[in-house]
């Protein structure tokens, strides 16, 4: 391919960015002139996004600190190029997050007003657009700032640096996944426990002095947190396919040049930002019909034009048909994690059918079946990551494998969309029920909202089964960086390093759990004392103090986010410069191991234990305000940091712990390692 023909697909990147972030913009507008409702609505919506923007302002505050030291740090310990993508990846992972919410929290009364006014069909159409968003703005700003590093930059200086850049996309992911996650629990946890448990008022009942934080909650974890998340996965998986470009080269004996294979991720990423145009524009819902339906339409329409373009450009840029295998083995092993995922965590299946009839014993057994739900769950979708790895490895070799990350986040436009239109939902239902609206108003936001926990679910599973094949990819680089032909096991400092990996998952699961639980017990007395010193507030002859629940849950996360977004950063590098190369070698490998299970069981089982609960509530077993409802609350309280806070966040973790150990690996060969055997 010559070198006319590679500046012309290098245009097209940004292009391609460029259409993504003005339907977003189009989508904005439309969701702009979508009616508010009543005066009420209105009011508690401008509560949600003033406590939502108040948040992402104090915690973006936080992060300028931490980019400052780490850019200083990677200028004066690598390359000073590389500390400016680092700045750039971060910038942007955090705009992508910012402009995802600021839509969101618009979205959620139009769509309770949508859903008073025109049904299922109208308040579906708002909620998805209103997620949509979010998920153009990830991908259309990561290949933009893809796309500009690749124009600006000559091949040698981006295959040297692009990795700076993922390492900003990854850390303020982790900080964001991690923060917006210990704010949305501690509020919600307070909120179910002493509102719906103990108080036995429903759930979004004004009344509840927690109900305002739990709200925001949904959008700085479940929206913007999330939008950060998805967009370190979509740009990691992407840089991980960049950095490996050069085994094309040797393997084809030169057919096929570094820079094509490099350009040859970044332009399947642009087909999937026109695919995911189309498949959102093509969601359309029934009132009466299920909105998983109108969902998956959209999905499997972006996919299969993905893979037909992919076909079509293996054999014209790379010179064969195997690179396509593998992108579309990634999208296969993405759809089979998702279906997985909705089996075991969908109301419509019984695994979830089963945890809410054990429930009737109580929350003991509940919690035991939400936990033999969430381990038998990792069993396919590790079978599935390992079937991927096989093929793509067989047909296209190291590359391949990160072809195949690149394939399933490929279509993260929509993935994210269909992700992000639920928290847009469970908002909605909550102010629909502190409004007052009709009760079918609810019933429609609830069923959305259902819907939603399935389709969240499917969407971590999707960023876990892409963070084991892209931590995979970028494990082989650290190798090439490093020098290292082999890592044995049979080396003991090998050996120490995996120990310390495999460990390192649940250090940090316990650190933001405990986290969660911390948070959440202030919020329990703050809710209890305001039950208690004022009467009014369960007459209804007076309002309770939302702005300090909200402050509370604010300064909480704040202060609990920074021991597990600096393990991440400090882990790779304190055991690269004291044990050296080989040990961290063995740490990377330990942590991807555990930390692609932990993460698979804790994302289900909490998903499980949430649609447990709305089961329940639906009218099963009881229904609300029954014994088996409160032991399902309580399983969904413990289900809630499992997987909108520990289980999202590890694979971040994994992700950025191998990233650090790529970006630092010459500053690691330089030392060679303080302590050696």
């Amino acid at each position: 391919m010559s070198s006319s023909t590679i500046d012309v697909l290098k245009i097209l990147i940004p292009i391609a960015a460029i259409i993504g972030l003005i339907v977003a913009a189009c989508l904005t507008g439309w969701i702009s002139k979508a009616k508010e409702g009543t005066d009420r609505m209105k009011e508690i919506s401008g509560f949600i996004r003033a406590g939502a923007m108040a948040f992402l302002k104090r915690e973006y505050r936080t992060m300028i600190i931490v980019i400052v030291i780490l850019f200083l740090a990677i200028g004066f310990g690598v390359s000073w190029t590389t500390a400016i993508l680092y700045v750039i990846g971060a910038l942007l992972s955090v705009l992508a997050g910012f402009f995802g919410m600021r839509v969101a929290t618009k979205g959620n009364v139009r769509t309770a007003c949508a859903a008073q006014e025109g049904g299922m069909s109208k308040a579906l159409k708002v909620a998805f657009r209103s997620g949509a968003v979010m998920g153009l703005c990830v991908t259309g700003l990561g290949l933009l700032g893809l796309g500009l590093v690749f124009w600006l930059l000559d091949w040698a200086t981006v295959a040297q640096c692009v990795t700076g850049f993922g390492l900003g996309a990854s850390s303020m992911a982790l900080f964001g996944r991690v923060g917006g996650g210990i704010y949305t629990k501690a509020a919600d946890v307070g909120a179910d426990l002493v509102g719906k448990v103990e108080a036995g008022i429903p759930e979004d009942d004004p009344r509840n002095p927690a109900v305002i934080a739990d709200n925001v909650g949904d959008n700085v974890g479940d929206v913007a947190g999330m939008g950060s998340d998805l967009f370190e996965s979509y740009v990691g998986s992407i840089i991980s396919a960049i950095t490996l470009a050069a085994l094309v080269a040797s393997q084809t004996s030169g057919a096929v040049s570094e820079s094509v294979a490099a350009v040859f991720p970044l332009i399947i990423a642009a087909i999937g930002i026109i695919a995911s145009v189309i498949g959102i524009l093509m969601v359309r819902g029934k009132d009466g019909g299920n909105p998983a339906n109108a969902l998956n339409l959209g999905t499997y329409i972006s996919g299969i034009i993905v893979i037909i373009a992919v076909i079509i450009l293996s054999k014209v840029m790379l010179g064969s048909y195997k690179y396509a295998i593998a992108i579309i083995a990634g999208l296969i092993v993405g759809i089979a994690i998702g279906k997985i995922t909705e089996i075991y965590t969908s109301e419509e299946y019984k695994s979830v059918k089963k945890i809410a009839d054990q429930s009737q014993t109580g929350s003991a057994t509940t919690i035991i079946s939400g936990m033999g739900v969430g381990m038998l769950s990792t069993v396919w979708p590790i079978i599935c990551i390992c079937a991927g790895i096989f093929f793509a490895y067989y047909f296209a070799g190291m590359y391949g494998i990160a072809l195949a990350a690149v394939g399933m986040l490929s279509t993260t436009g929509m993935t994210v969309a269909v992700d992000a239109y639920g928290p847009v939902s469970d908002n909605a239902g909550g102010i629909a029920e502190m409004a007052e609206l009709p009760e079918n108003v609810r019933e429609i936001t609830d069923k959305l909202d259902a819907v939603g926990n399935t389709t969240a679910a499917i969407g971590k599973g999707f960023a876990i089964g892409s963070a084991a094949l892209t931590a995979l990819a970028l494990f082989f680089s650290y190798t090439q960086q490093t020098g290292l032909d082999s890592i044995s096991i049979l080396q003991p400092i090998v050996v120490i390093g995996v120990f310390i990996g495999a460990m390192l998952p649940f250090l940090f699961s316990a650190l933001t759990m405990n986290s969660v639980g911390r948070a959440a017990n202030q919020m329990i007395e703050e809710v209890r004392r305001q039950f208690r010193e004022d009467e009014g507030i369960m007459a209804g002859t007076s309002n309770p103090d939302y702005t300090r629940c909200v402050d509370i849950s604010t300064k909480a996360a704040l202060k609990e986010m920074l021991a597990p977004g600096l393990l991440a950063i400090v882990a790779p590098l304190a055991v690269g410069l004291i044990l050296g190369t080989e040990a961290l070698g063995g740490l990377l490998v330990g942590a991807l191991a555990s930390g692609v299970l932990l993460a698979l069981m804790m994302a289900n089982a909490g998903g499980a234990w949430d649609n447990a609960k709305k089961y329940v509530e639906e009218g099963n077993y009881g229904g609300k305000g029954s014994d088996t409802h409160k032991a399902t609350v309580v399983g969904d309280t413990v289900g809630d940091p499992f997987k909108d806070t520990s289980g999202p966040s590890i694979n971040i973790l994994i992700k950025l712990m191998t990233i650090v150990a790529v970006v630092f690996a010459p500053l690691f060969m330089a030392v060679g390692g303080l302590l050696t055997l």
